[in-house]
């Protein structure tokens, strides 16, 4: 059993430090919302008052939060976890973030003998409470498999996808494909409405053919029912979205159908639906941007 310290207990993470503590793990928790580890802490977690108590007790560290901006906090601050980590010591960054930033993480623990991993995930909330994840992993093949145990309990698909930033780089890929994916959700359930057919009959036959995703099957009958809570955030996706038009540039590449998504979303969250989940782009098409009918 290992010491596990676990920092961002939003709607994903907390899930995911519940299947840890499942499986007899001692988890400490930080959040700077102490009420969003309130179950946590009711099933058994413990309690730190500091990302910096986290990283001293813990053997295992992982991350979960919300920007690029808050992991180089986290990690680099004084009262961050490289300061305070002790020697190796994993670091296990599961926020979806920019691939050159995991590449420094990695290069700062590997001086001061720590083991560190990017290894963002995608599934929502869903996937985190079945423990269906799939994650994406960069770092050495060494520490991969150290961790590889963890990793399992958490999700399904784990893969190794290359050195320190390969697994930001593929989430970022992950992103780009959904992105356009979304948009073909909406405008296929919302041509079944205009056309007089049931959507959720609709599904039930294009769902299982060739324009079956994970975002059909489990995001549109969310659409359906106008059901906008947020399994993963508005925000987070155009957070995530940014960060790969930032790179694709770097690369090269245009990625038009990610930038006409991301226009998209950006009205979804002026009209202040930021925090609602990315099924709501419905509401785009709706014009009705209300939270709820």
């Amino acid at each position: 059993m290992q010491k596990i310290g676990f920092i961002g207990t939003g709607v994903m993470g907390k899930s995911m430090a519940e299947q840890l503590m499942d499986a007899g793990h001692t988890v400490h928790v930080y959040t700077r919302t102490k009420d969003k580890a309130a179950n946590l802490l009711q099933s058994g977690a413990i309690w730190e008052q500091t990302v910096a108590e986290v990283a001293e007790k813990a053997d295992i560290v992982i991350t979960m939060v919300g920007y690029p901006t808050d992991v180089e906090e986290i990690y680099f601050g004084n009262d961050g976890i490289m300061a305070h980590a002790h020697p190796g010591s994993f670091l296990i960054d599961m926020t979806t973030s920019d691939p050159g930033l995991a590449e420094k993480i990695y290069q700062e623990a590997t001086e001061k003998g720590l083991h560190s991993l990017d290894a963002p995930v995608s599934g929502g909330d869903i996937g985190a409470q079945n423990a269906e994840l799939t994650i994406m992993v960069g770092g050495t093949q060494e520490d991969y498999a150290e961790v590889l145990p963890i990793l399992e309990l958490m999700g399904e698909n784990i893969v190794l996808q290359g050195p320190p930033g390969a697994g930001q780089h593929t989430k970022l890929a992950n992103q780009v494909a959904i992105a356009s994916n979304m948009i073909g959700v909406a405008e296929a359930i919302m041509y079944a409405k205009q056309a007089g057919l049931d959507p959720v009959r609709v599904l039930k036959s294009i769902a299982t053919g060739a324009a079956g995703s994970w975002s059909l099957s489990n995001l549109g009958p969310r659409m359906i029912k106008n059901d906008t809570d947020p399994g993963f955030y508005i925000k987070h996706f155009i957070k995530d979205m940014k960060i790969a038009l930032q790179n694709a540039k770097k690369l090269g590449l245009d990625t038009p159908g990610l930038a006409l998504s991301l226009e998209l979303y950006e009205e979804l969250a002026a009209r202040g639906m930021e925090d609602r989940g990315t099924q709501a782009l419905i509401k785009w098409y709706t014009r009705n941007w209300e939270e709820t009918e």
